[in-house]
């Protein structure tokens, strides 16, 4: 290993650039206009992973943008780890609240990274955290370290619900055969406190439209005569929570599994400090289900929230219209034992149930997943944690993410395969967000501590 740490550490300011070249290319999945640099990206990473030593690398053409495939095999009688990332990201918008332009990055210092972090759409979700496997992988092939079997799968539809991947593994059993699943797509507590994500919560996302007239109609003339959509969807929303802001809807928590009170002790061991947690969001105060701390409502408690909501005339001045439609888009997150398709079907039958008279109501489902749970007795999990030991100076602390990874659930199911959330990112990276970025100590740290977990991982399979 200390060949392999020598390489990456003569190695870094060119890993760097490589990564702003990459951040470069708008890679937009959810935006057609891009589609051409979604492709572009694709084919860079091709090529990226062929130079450093990757095998039958290929393009695989889906109904949507396509995968690259890649491999390391060595010996077929070693472990296997594949390793997931996707090289797609979000829309940029809006961009009039950058500090600089998002496909134009810049390593600024912050006062969380001093060291610098670069500044750009999908530094840190995916492209930053991806690419560290890559340089792993490749100071791993070039020092002549690499322990076991690498196969490498990284898709361009991450942010659009990854609707063609999950046709690709189905059909590609054989190709993908491993022994563990390498994902970094997750964060850590801070730099001195690492942690490693065991759990992820399940995703339920559907679009709601309300119709009232056949047009829009003026708010004098009509006004308290005929039922306004925009009102009409609010006061429906605003209902889907009580007063102590449990989700109203039938059904919704019948299968969420409730964790004993020594696994909320544990949990509760995690750092975690409000006044730091409310300046960073500028808030006054926290706000959630009652009955559980922050760390609880943020991870093991299943959430409905309003990811937008829009309708009527919103230009500049005033026009004194009632719309004739109102529209939003509503995403529940879900903790393990909690069915997407059964929770999307409660959420359709009470907001039908809901709607008042003089309205006509549509609910449409879009992307959406399974929760999934990673046991921290596994040997996994126990390699990555004595990886992040071994770089950090410390072990890190297992914890339940409030994100939505869909194709975690989705690769146990299909290849019998437990993944590992090796990320290293931070709450304020901003991802989704204007201003993303990404560490560099975090981008170093991680291409460092990936190689130990090969290692760790083999060397625990053999004893």
């Amino acid at each position: 290993m200390k060949a392999t740490q020598a390489y990456i550490q003569a190695n870094k300011e060119r890993f760097l650039e490589e990564l702003i070249d990459l951040l470069r290319i708008p890679s937009v999945s959810a935006d057609p206009s891009f589609a051409g640099d979604v492709r572009k990206t694709a084919e860079v990473l091709a090529e990226g992973l062929k130079h450093v030593g990757a095998e039958n690398v290929e393009i695989c053409e889906t109904a949507g943008y396509p995968i690259v495939y890649g491999d390391k095999i060595i010996d077929p009688s070693l472990p296997t780890v594949l390793v997931y990332g996707h090289y797609d990201v979000q829309p940029a918008d809006p961009i009039e609240l950058w500090t600089s332009p998002a496909f134009e990055p810049v390593v600024k210092k912050t006062e969380i990274h001093p060291e610098g972090a670069v500044f750009a759409r999908g530094a840190c979700d995916d492209k930053g955290q991806m690419f560290m496997h890559v340089k792993a992988f490749e100071s791993m092939v070039k020092s002549d370290a690499l322990p076991c079997n690498v196969k490498f799968m990284i898709e361009g539809e991450e942010e659009v619900g990854s609707e063609n991947l999950g046709i690709f593994v189905k059909n590609n059993h054989e190709r993908l055969e491993a022994d563990i699943i390498l994902v970094s797509d997750t964060g850590i507590f801070a730099n001195d406190v690492p942690s490693i994500t065991t759990g992820l919560r399940g995703l339920s996302y559907v679009e709601v439209e309300v119709t009232g007239p056949n047009r829009d109609l003026h708010s004098g003339l009509y006004g308290g005569c005929v039922a306004n959509p925009i009102n009409i969807l609010s006061k429906m929303i605003a209902s889907l929570h009580d007063e102590n802001n449990k989700i109203t809807i039938p059904g919704f928590y019948d299968k969420v599994v409730e964790l004993s009170d020594a696994e909320r002790v544990e949990m509760a061991k995690a750092p975690f400090k409000k006044e730091g947690y409310l300046k960073a969001l500028d808030i006054d105060e926290v706000y959630g289900e009652a009955g559980y701390s922050t760390m609880e409502r943020g991870s093991i408690r299943p959430t409905l929230d309003v990811n937008g909501i829009w309708g009527g005339y919103i230009g500049e001045g005033a026009k004194t219209v009632i719309a004739s439609q109102a529209f939003a888009k509503i995403s529940m997150r879900l903790v393990p034992d909690q069915d997407p398709e059964e929770i999307t079907q409660l959420f359709y039958d009470h907001f039908m149930s809901i709607a008042p008279v003089g309205t006509r109501v549509k609910v449409t489902p879009h992307h959406g997943g399974e929760a999934a749970v990673t046991p921290i007795d596994s040997v996994g999990y126990k390699a990555a944690s004595m990886a992040y030991e071994k770089t950090f100076g410390k072990k890190p602390i297992p914890v339940r993410s409030g994100g939505s990874i869909p194709i975690v659930a989705m690769f146990e199911k299909e290849l019998g395969l437990k993944t590992i959330l090796m990320g290293f990112g931070l709450d304020s990276d901003a991802i989704h967000s204007p201003n993303e970025h990404y560490g560099l100590f975090n981008f170093y740290k991680g291409i460092e501590t990936i190689p130990y977990f090969f290692h760790y991982y083999s060397e625990l399979l053999k004893s």
